[in-house]
């Protein structure tokens, strides 16, 4: 099994910035990509962001709404993700998710979730 536990939401002005954390736990011996969702108040799961390993190399995506302001970054030996949003604004509100995807550990492949951090910008 995999465990995800994500951190540092929290409240902020707009034009704000905070940072994000997802430290994945169990007995993994590789996850393929690791992401971001986010859900707002009444609204449905949206992707935020994803970066995935491929040998030496990663690729990132971002959804359009936080392209330029937002950056994901992964530090593989602590089985961790990052997520650095700058120029905060009231519309990125939401609980935001951490997702592993193709996480291997000695007798799986899955995907998993961690329980969210919730993400306030006041105006």
């Amino acid at each position: 099994q995999v465990q995800l536990v994500e951190s540092g939401g929290g409240l902020v002005q707009a034009g704000g910035s905070l940072r994000l954390s997802c430290a994945a736990s169990g007995t993994i011996f590789s996850i393929k990509t690791m992401g971001w969702y986010r859900q707002a108040p009444g609204n449905e799961r949206t992707f935020v962001a994803a970066i995935t390993s491929d040998g030496s190399i990663n690729h990132v995506n971002y959804a359009d709404s936080v392209k330029g302001r937002f950056s994901i970054s992964r530090d593989n030996a602590k089985n961790t993700v990052y997520l650095q949003m700058d120029s905060l604004k009231p519309e990125d509100t939401a609980v935001y998710y951490c997702n592993a995807g193709g996480a291997r550990t000695s007798t799986t492949i899955g995907d998993y979730w961690g329980k969210g951090t919730l993400v306030t910008v006041s105006s």
